[in-house]
């Protein structure tokens, strides 16, 4: 499938020279709009998408200055390459360009040689970083990626509250063990999709997965209102998508994929764990462990989802949940409180 031709949004408020770019920037197989000034190309960035900006300084309503600073304060702007094209001259003026975020500085009249040149340069830089955004994003939850491109990334962790919900497919080694490993592979790719949905509807992240476990964070890196109530919805939600894709199997005559749950709210230290060459982002404390005791428990007790009294408190009745008793986890020093909901 062909690339398209990049999109560049040409700014001016002088007409002949919005002509003039336009048909040079058309020649060099780029496609152009026009805006006569900053204040309607900052709604059409708004509206629309571009690649790259040419953007004049001496503008009535918002000049060009004025447009580079209110590019910086909007995340989903601030990657567009800008390539300052002006009349205006002293160094001080380019300096001030470069400070605000332009990626070039081209005097007027535009030499065609060098409008060529950043160009081409430009757009293949914008291309390189939209290609490492969509790597981020398929090897760490939009939720985390966000974090790393606006606050960046630094080891070490922050105290939160927030519910973590640990689950995992029962008997899935005999599964395994009964059909070929790429029939596995297959098993758990589908798995993690149906899984992913339901914890990313409800604002979770998973933060770790281990053969057919993972485990999830509601509450981190951004906050939740109500953490326990989204995770138990999501483990409800991922209750159903397994009976859904159940229904499927059964006429594959192939056996019932079921799950365990558990889920603990309560304090947390969130971030990022690792080495400056490899990190990931996590949690530790005892809810961590809670959560995961919790889940391995299902199979005792009989029940798909169980959780601590943290969470039984905060869901205050909605959905209804089943006390089950005290039990005395391993690495606990005393008998807790377990739900079935």
């Amino acid at each position: 499938m062909a690339e398209l031709p990049a999109r560049l949004l040409i700014v001016d408020d002088n007409r002949v020279n919005r002509l003039l770019l336009s048909r040079s920037v058309e020649l060099l197989g780029y496609q152009a709009s026009v805006a006569e000034n900053g204040r309607v190309a900052m709604d059409m960035l708004r509206q629309e998408r571009f690649d790259l900006l040419l953007l004049d300084i001496e503008m009535p309503e918002m000049d060009g200055f004025e447009v580079l600073e209110a590019i910086k304060q909007i995340p989903s702007l601030s990657d567009i390459p800008v390539i300052v094209t002006s009349s205006v001259e002293g160094v001080e003026n380019i300096v001030r360009c470069i400070d605000l975020g332009a990626e070039d500085y081209l005097a007027k009249p535009v030499n065609q040689v060098l409008l060529k040149a950043r160009l081409g340069s430009s757009i293949e830089k914008k291309r390189l970083r939209d290609e490492q955004k969509i790597l981020l994003k398929r090897f760490a939850t939009s939720e985390v990626a966000e974090d790393l491109q606006t606050s960046g990334f630094a080891l070490g962790g922050t105290r939160v509250d927030a519910s973590i919900l640990f689950c995992d497919i029962r008997g899935f080694t005999a599964i395994s063990e009964s059909q070929p490993p790429e029939e596995t592979i297959e098993l758990l790719n589908l798995y993690y999709t149906l899984m992913f949905e339901a914890i990313d509807s409800h604002g979770g992240i998973v933060s770790l997965m281990v053969g057919d476990g993972l485990m999830a964070l509601f509450g981190a890196p951004k906050p939740l209102d109500e953490p326990a109530r989204c995770a138990v919805s999501a483990a409800h939600d991922m209750l159903d998508m397994m009976s859904h894709f159940n229904v499927e199997r059964q006429a594959m005559s192939k056996p019932e994929i079921r799950i365990g749950v558990g889920i603990a709210t309560g304090e947390v230290v969130a971030g990022y764990a690792g080495t400056d060459q490899r990190a990931t982002y996590t949690c530790i404390g005892d809810k961590v462990n809670l959560a995961a005791r919790l889940e391995a428990h299902t199979k005792v007790a009989g029940e798909s989802v169980l959780i601590d009294a943290a969470t039984h408190v905060a869901l205050d009745g909605e959905p209804a949940s089943k006390a089950l008793g005290r039990v005395q986890f391993k690495g606990f020093s005393d008998a807790l409180d377990v739900y079935a909901v």
